[in-house]
């Protein structure tokens, strides 16, 4: 009798913490080499889970720092990992840390539900130092937030970051088995962004007052960061955009 007891305290923390655990170590591979990350890269993994994608990650090399916010999974992780040298688990919840002062880059599977807030921890301030992301996600979110900037949200970020799609993943690659398929959502940084860090308050309040209607949803990200630039020379304001475009 106690197992069931067992498996429904887990499955309660589980569903408390949005938990569905990538359980594919062929796909976890798989996801880590399409990244390229390589040995000399300071990767944060949010919400490790079970350590599959850690595990990975660990073999590159890199430095990995795996955050998990349930303190059974995070207890499993640093007994797991105790003799790697290479990881650091923290038991914490990402979204309440600082980000890397330096260089760095995300590789995670990320609670479905913290999606949005993820990406806007990672994204809403360009100055950070975030290289890239490859973010598993719900296949619908990795849709919408993929390509041409469709909401205001994406088109805030769209001056220093590139959204694209990576892939499909089956929903019975993960543990538990969700009810709607993954998808890879990959975030590059742009080589020249189309504007410069310091304008991002001005550039968010200026998408905010345009986006509405099917046009703003049909513009491509240059367009809004040309947009904005005519906008700011109209009224005076220097942009000091760089002068080439990614």
């Amino acid at each position: 009798m106690r197992a069931p007891r067992s498996r429904s305290a887990r499955d309660a923390r589980r569903r408390s913490h949005g938990q569905n655990f990538l359980a594919s170590r062929i796909l976890a591979e798989r996801i880590v080499r399409g990244a390229g990350v390589r040995a000399s890269d300071l990767v944060l993994e949010i919400g490790a889970g079970s350590g599959v994608l850690t595990e990975a990650l660990a073999r590159t090399g890199a430095r990995v720092v795996a955050v998990e916010v349930d303190a059974v999974w995070a207890a499993r992780l640093r007994r797991r990992f105790a003799t790697v040298s290479n990881v650091e688990i923290l038991e914490a919840d990402a979204l309440r840390m600082p980000l890397p002062d330096r260089p760095f880059r995300v590789v995670a599977s990320i609670p479905f539900a913290a999606t949005t807030a993820v990406l806007r921890m990672l994204l809403d301030d360009p100055g950070t130092p975030l290289r890239r992301a490859d973010l598993i996600v719900q296949w619908e979110v990795a849709r919408k937030r993929a390509g041409r900037p469709r909401n205001l949200v994406s088109a805030s970020w769209s001056p220093w970051f590139r959204l694209r799609l990576g892939g499909k993943l089956s929903r019975e690659a993960f543990r538990p088995v969700p009810a709607v398929d993954a998808g890879l959502l990959v975030v590059e940084r742009r080589t020249r962004p189309l504007l410069p860090p310091e304008a991002h308050g001005a550039f968010r309040v200026f998408v905010a007052g345009l986006f509405s209607g099917t046009l703003a949803r049909d513009l491509e990200a240059e367009q809004w960061s040309a947009l904005f630039e005519a906008y700011r020379a109209a009224s005076g304001e220097a942009t000091g955009r760089a002068p080439e475009h990614a």
